[in-house]
């Protein structure tokens, strides 16, 4: 049986889920995103052009499902498929200008939305709040991991 201690901290998780969930997908929608479109992007801008096949691994995906984002991102002009310079029975999704301008300024915002969060907060407070975070993060994987395991069986 959980504590009122441990109760009260996943009350306080959901609720910062939730507030994120909602801030993120509002700024998303304004700019003509969903969450699964913006991975795309932010993937690109770390990696540059990749192939479907390399974006479905980076997005863990089917490649029948990036084909559909892909497919999204390019009626609505955020990228392109291009020749692959090197393997002439691949393309690579690269970015159309408006892409990679929407990309820069998602990056922008990130950096601008920890500070917001984070700002003022003392270094110890913060190391701590990251080394809570990475055990709560870890229980949950492993959760997941267990949980599967389960299913499977």
């Amino acid at each position: 049986m959980p504590s009122d201690r441990d109760r009260a901290a996943l009350d306080r998780l959901l609720e910062l889920v939730v507030v994120l969930s909602n801030d993120m997908e509002a700024g998303l929608s304004s700019k003509g995103l969903t969450g699964a479109r913006a991975h795309v992007l932010w993937e690109l801008r770390r990696h540059g052009p990749m192939t479907q096949r390399r974006l479905a691994t980076a997005l863990d995906v089917t490649p029948r499902n990036v084909t559909g984002l892909v497919d999204a991102l390019v009626d609505t002009g955020f990228v392109t498929r291009e020749p692959h310079p090197k393997d002439r029975r691949a393309t690579l999704v690269t970015f159309t200008d408006h892409g990679a301008a929407t990309a820069a300024e998602l990056d922008r915002e990130y950096d601008a939305f920890a500070h917001i969060v984070f700002a003022g907060v003392p270094d110890d407070e913060m190391a701590g709040f990251v080394r809570g975070m990475e055990h709560v993060l870890h229980r949950l994987y492993e959760h997941a991991v267990t949980r599967t395991d389960e299913v499977s069986a």
